[in-house]
């Protein structure tokens, strides 16, 4: 009798009941899950699992079989389910395999046999509900890769205006706190100033509006810094008339003072003094000499004042003429500054069509025209870091034809594997993309497609190929810009990759795709 390998690769229960499109027989019912049999094996008591399923009833050791109790036919040792006692069920394998599906997903219409579902459409259904690894929520497969790059809460983003990393569910409350994070000025109009030289600006802005520095004296103005010095200019009248009664009063105080005796004035120098430090004159003396001289000092004034005012007219006149010069200084300025936002934009555009010019002639310069097509992918350690961390976890490849008038395909990889390959496997498709001459071309796309990872030592090249299943949307006429990837989950197992490996060299390994062009 035949043994089985304990040690084989699956790890899948059993198919689902409601895969089938007929009523399933109990002979293809697995007796541990109670689903469609996957990879059958049958024990020594004629009872078929799932090997998956009989792996885990015997990993601890032999085990009854509870089917045989339930029959009532437990005879031991025959009904004792044990690893070594037990061979490949290929007839009911093939049976099963035969039987009709149908795929589970809501929305999906495909149907074949289930060796055909288990081997092109499980787990690669774009409609099927998968979870996101970050944030666990269901989303369609066909929607992942936008949602991890738009959607998921749980992605990391950069600021933008400081650089440090965040998770989006956080970086809007980081931008309430951000130094760098761009505020405008409602006084002068301008945008993007960094918070931390917020409060720097609106010191130092010319449209910002503070009390005039004679507030104290009454001057209830409140001027645009740009504009102080204009409105002192221009209320310097207003400014000497709102000072003259403070002047006034402190004159008239100290000449009181001085008729109280309290102060005495040094004639020579101009100041005052206590009376034990001067001259000792007569109390009737001070009394007539003292408040003479304080008229003279405000007649003195009051003369300065007028000169003030007739200085100050003059200067009005000056500010007035500069005022105007500064308008028309400022129109030009206006002016300029239109030209050189003008010139910006024009620039900014010239940049932009340079950009899409240099990626055309990259796209040229990769691109052929006669079905076969070698991707150079560098930086592999980075990218796989990438694909892992689920920042990008997949990439395509160029644009390439059949012929200058042919097929457009590209490929699509997946550095961390996709479905079954996911974690183990580079993961390799290829994608039928829109051309411009598809009208003239035969439809489905039917042409053997062959994939190749190469060995840098030309010794072993990894090889698979595969004919297009025409009744699949994949090989239709593109009505978008790229029909679904189809191709090879379980491409390169990732092993191969490591250490000295001869497909990995420099961190680049090279991708051949060759498309066979017979019957074109």
């Amino acid at each position: 009798m035949a043994r089985i390998s304990m040690d084989c690769s699956s790890s899948l229960p059993g198919i689902p009941l409601s895969v089938l499109s007929v009523p399933m027989e109990n002979k293809y019912k697995c007796q541990q899950c109670l689903q469609v049999l996957r990879k059958p094996v049958q024990a020594q008591c004629g009872h078929r699992f799932c090997i998956h399923c009989f792996k885990e009833l015997t990993s601890s050791g032999p085990k009854p079989c509870e089917a045989c109790r339930q029959e009532e036919i437990y005879e031991e040792p025959i009904s004792v389910l044990n690893s070594n006692e037990v061979f490949p069920d290929n007839a009911a394998g093939r049976e099963i395999a035969s039987l009709p599906a149908r795929c589970l997903n809501q929305g999906c219409s495909w149907t074949g046999s289930i060796k055909q579902y288990e081997a092109q459409h499980e787990g690669r259904c774009e409609l099927e509900q998968i979870k996101c690894d970050a944030c666990q929520a269901s989303v369609l497969r066909v929607e992942i890769d936008r949602h991890n790059e738009r959607e998921c809460e749980a992605r990391t983003l950069n600021c933008k205006y400081c650089k440090l990393t965040f998770h989006f569910k956080d970086i809007k409350a980081h931008d309430d706190i951000c130094l760098k994070f761009p505020l405008p000025c409602k006084d002068c109009g301008k945008k993007k100033i960094p918070r931390e030289k917020f409060n720097e600006h609106i010191r130092s802005c010319a449209k910002s509006k503070s009390a005039c520095p004679f507030s104290e004296v009454g001057c209830k103005s409140v001027v645009e810094n740009g504009k102080l010095r204009e409105h002192e200019h221009s209320s310097t009248v207003e400014h000497l008339h709102l000072l003259l009664p403070m002047v006034l009063s402190l004159t008239r105080t100290r000449a009181e003072a001085s008729e109280s005796g309290e102060w005495q004035e040094d004639s020579g120098l101009g100041l005052y003094r206590a009376p034990e430090e001067g001259v000792n004159v007569g109390a009737g003396a001070a009394a007539s000499v003292h408040p003479v001289d304080l008229e003279k000092k405000v007649t003195a004034l009051e003369n300065i004042i007028c000169v003030l005012n007739r200085e100050v007219e003059r200067s009005a006149l000056k500010v007035e003429a500069f005022a105007h010069q500064h308008c028309l200084d400022q129109e030009k300025i206006e002016n300029l500054v239109s030209k050189v936002g003008q010139l910006e934009r024009a620039i900014a555009m010239r940049d932009l069509q340079l950009s899409e010019t240099e990626q055309m002639v990259r796209e040229l310069q990769s691109c052929t025209y006669d079905g076969i097509f070698v991707w150079k992918i560098s930086e592999f350690s980075r990218r796989r870091q990438e694909a892992v961390a689920v920042r990008m976890p997949t990439m395509f490849s160029p644009a390439f034809y059949s012929s200058k008038y042919g097929y457009k395909m590209c490929l699509r990889l997946y550095l961390n594997g996709d479905g079954t390959g996911r974690g183990t496997h580079l993961s390799l498709f290829f994608v039928v993309m829109r051309g411009k001459c598809d009208a003239l071309l035969k439809w489905p796309f039917s042409q053997k497609v062959t994939l190749m990872l190469l060995d840098q030592n030309n010794r072993e090249h990894i090889i698979d190929a595969f004919r297009p299943d025409v009744t699949s949307s994949s090989f239709q006429r593109p009505i978008s810009e790229m029909n679904i990837a189809s191709g090879c989950p379980l491409f390169c197992p990732l092993a191969k990759l490591a250490g000295k490996s001869p497909y990995l060299k420099d961190d680049t390994i090279f991708i051949k795709a060759i498309v066979d062009l017979t019957g074109l």
